[in-house]
């Protein structure tokens, strides 16, 4: 069955990094896109980076975290990972990964989800 797992959420300092991890199993990560988003309390979800199965020009990255997070995958260990650098209060939020139902980020949808992870910036 398909599961994604999120890992490395936690509390830092303004300023710090923190860098996510998002194991997958249960299908071929690599014959699909998958991205990271993150939801904080009472604001809807956010799409942070989309990356695309063999496409590198099929990516995605929100403005709002353009420049300090970076995404990356590795197909050989089924894992995405979320490098979040110059961390701010405003990223606090529950950070998820997701795999989307085909190999492109433009041409279709997320459809499995990770539980997610709490990340919380604050001084």
């Amino acid at each position: 069955q398909v599961q994604l797992v999120e890992s490395g959420g936690g509390m830092v300092q303004p300023g710090k990094s923190l860098k996510l991890s998002c194991k997958a199993s249960g299908f071929l990560l690599a014959a699909y896109a998958i991205g990271w988003f993150r939801q904080a309390p009472g604001k809807e979800r956010e799409t942070l980076a989309c990356m695309s199965a063999s496409d590198t020009t099929d990516t995605f990255a929100a403005d709002s975290v353009s420049g300090r997070f970076t995404m990356s995958r590795d197909n050989a260990k089924s894992t995405t990972y979320l490098q979040m650098n110059n961390l701010k209060p405003e990223d606090t939020a529950v950070y998820q990964c997701a795999a989307y139902q085909g190999s492109s980020c433009r041409y279709s949808l997320p459809t499995d989800w990770g539980q997610g992870t709490q990340v919380t910036v604050s001084s």
